[in-house]
């Protein structure tokens, strides 16, 4: 088949990609000619593990190409993929001038008789495919192709580390449409990447659009709640870990997404709790349980500072912190709501200073904070000198570090653990001072 894919951000250049290595041919448009020089010339935009590998083969075989213009990567294309940003407003609500916008632009592109299936693939409001086919329909008024179209919402359920995996074997495809004729064509899309068996499940179209809110949502809620749980363990001395292991082993509730921390991040789960509860509120219905994971999340991610500020008896002018980990999460770059930056702003306010070391983050953070914060190459060099280590994402290079090596380079042997990464006992035999999250803290002798 032959698609185009508007929009080369992170869900859009992962799309294009995918589809291209199963045999299609790929256009992919973007207005910023920088990024499309880039990856014209081959090279990738975002960092995600395994994505390069692929995008460079197909790119090679002709099956993957890049675009400026619109009307070039729609003309012969029978699947049109609106791959665009939704940021977030005031009030929680997603944005859609950029979705809308291309839908005006397709009104005018679309021909009589040349039917093209077009595509929300963005993380959109209920409502968006009927907004998209208006959109296309008044631009387009008088050129008669209402009938030369349909809008279908296909939600993405990428995980950010593992976005290719997710897309070439997902759990479940989404599709939400009423026409038969584009259940058809998106069937045969996607038939490479269910043949073991994991369905594709057809329904309207705004049903497509709730499910992908409602799952962000459900799991961002079972994290505010182990959180919630982390904090009560705190206080009863009780070990987080074991409650989590307890319930997790019951297959109602799962194993995953039940690890304690300092908050979720990144560009899925803040935007879409909100922009479900701005939903929520436009229908004049109380969604509650939103509105809690909101409150737990923004204190969550503040957790470790008042342990920081108590362990240096509430005075941390002119202290300096080493900080692992910048990213919202590990196997990723993408540094948008990162706890981490939550932290070093409450310790620059409070006057200390901060060396920082992430695998793959430190570019964009650079362009957050500038010289306002140090950067390492490596974790160790963030340590000399400083009087305590922070661990905020959960890279894997950071779960078996050399102890002796980090005692020798702190000034004050101590860690403050945001994800729960190392084994208290561990930590109490080498002599530190250790407070991670719902955990029992372990004092230095």
């Amino acid at each position: 088949m032959k698609i185009a894919v508007i929009g080369t951000g992170y869900v859009g250049l992962v799309t294009g990609t995918c589809f291209a290595e199963t045999g299609n041919t790929v256009t992919c448009v973007d207005v910023d000619k920088t990024k499309i020089d880039k990856l014209s010339s081959g090279t990738i935009t975002i960092y995600e593990p395994g994505l390069e590998k692929i995008f460079l083969r197909n790119q090679k075989e002709g099956r993957l190409k890049f675009t400026q213009s619109i009307g070039d990567a729609v003309a012969d294309a029978q699947i049109i993929f609106l791959a665009l940003p939704t940021p977030p407003g005031e009030d929680g609500s997603a944005d859609l001038k950029y979705i809308l916008g291309v839908a005006s632009d397709l009104g005018k592109l679309l021909q009589p008789g040349n039917y093209k299936v077009i595509v929300d693939k963005s993380t959109v409001p209920v409502g968006t495919c009927d907004k998209v086919r208006s959109a296309i329909l008044n631009s387009g008024a008088g050129r008669n192709i209402e009938e030369s179209f349909d809008v279908v919402s296909n939600p993405e359920f990428l995980r950010e580390g593992v976005a290719v995996d997710d897309f070439m074997k997902p759990d479940r495809v989404v599709i939400g449409t009423s026409s038969e004729r584009a259940v058809k064509i998106m069937n045969d899309l996607y038939a490479p990447f269910v043949r073991q068996g994991n369905p594709v499940i057809f329904m309207d179209e705004h049903s497509a659009e709730l499910t992908k809110y409602a799952a962000n949502a459900f799991l961002a809620v079972k994290i505010s709640f182990m959180n919630e749980i982390a904090q009560m363990c705190e206080r009863l001395d009780a070990d987080v870990d074991m409650v989590r292991r307890g319930i997790g082993s019951d297959d109602r509730i799962g194993k995953r997404f039940l690890f304690p921390g300092i908050g979720y991040g990144g560009s899925c789960f803040p935007k879409d709790v909100k922009a479900l509860a701005k939903t929520a509120d436009d229908i004049n219905y109380d969604f509650q349980i939103l509105d809690a994971v909101m409150q737990v999340n923004e204190v969550q991610k503040m957790h470790l500072i008042p342990k920081i500020k108590s362990f240096f008896g509430g005075n941390l002018q002119g202290k300096r912190f080493a900080l692992w980990g910048l990213s919202f999460k590990p196997n990723t770059d993408d540094i948008r709501e990162a706890p981490a930056f939550y932290m070093i702003d409450a310790l620059l306010a409070e006057g200390a200073s901060v060396a920082a070391f992430d695998p793959e983050a430190i570019t964009n953070t650079k362009q957050v904070y500038g010289d306002k914060i140090s950067f390492s190459s490596d974790q160790y060099e963030a340590l000399p000198g400083a009087d305590a280590l922070i661990i905020a994402t959960e890279w894997n290079e950071f779960r078996t570090p050399d102890f002796d090596k980090i005692s020798s380079l702190l000034k004050t042997k101590a860690i403050f653990d945001g994800r729960n990464l190392f084994d208290p006992a561990q930590l109490k035999n080498a002599g530190f001072h250790y407070e991670s999250v719902g955990r029992k803290a372990v004092k230095q002798n």
